[in-house]
C-alpha cells in the first residue's frame, strides 16, 4: 500500500472515509446531531476511519488536523438540515 504524499489525495481520502461513515450510519448521525452527542455515538466508526487515514497519509501532511477538519465539514456542516438545539 502506497503512502499518500499530496494534500489533494489526502483530502480526497479523508472525504471518502468520513462520507462512508456518514452514509452507512445515517440513523446514528441524525440521532447524534439531535442529541448533541455525535462524536460519542460514532466514536468507534470515527476511530476506525481515523486509524485507516493515518496509516495511509504521510505524517508531514498533518493528518490529524486534516482528518478533524474534514470530519467537521462532512459530519457537522452537512447535517445542518437536521433539527437540533445546537443550532
Amino acid at each position: 500500500m502506497n503512502i499518500i504524499t499530496t494534500k489533494e489525495q489526502a483530502a480526497r481520502l479523508a472525504r471518502a472515509i468520513i462520507s462512508d461513515v456518514a452514509i452507512y450510519n445515517q440513523e446514528k448521525v441524525e440521532s447524534g446531531i439531535k442529541n448533541d452527542n455525535i462524536f460519542d455515538v460514532l466514536s468507534e466508526e470515527i476511530e476506525e476511519g481515523r486509524q485507516h487515514f493515518y496509516s495511509r497519509v504521510a505524517p508531514e501532511l498533518d493528518p490529524e488536523r486534516m482528518f478533524d477538519l474534514t470530519l467537521v465539514d462532512i459530519l457537522i456542516k452537512r447535517a445542518g438540515k437536521i433539527e437540533s438545539a445546537i443550532w
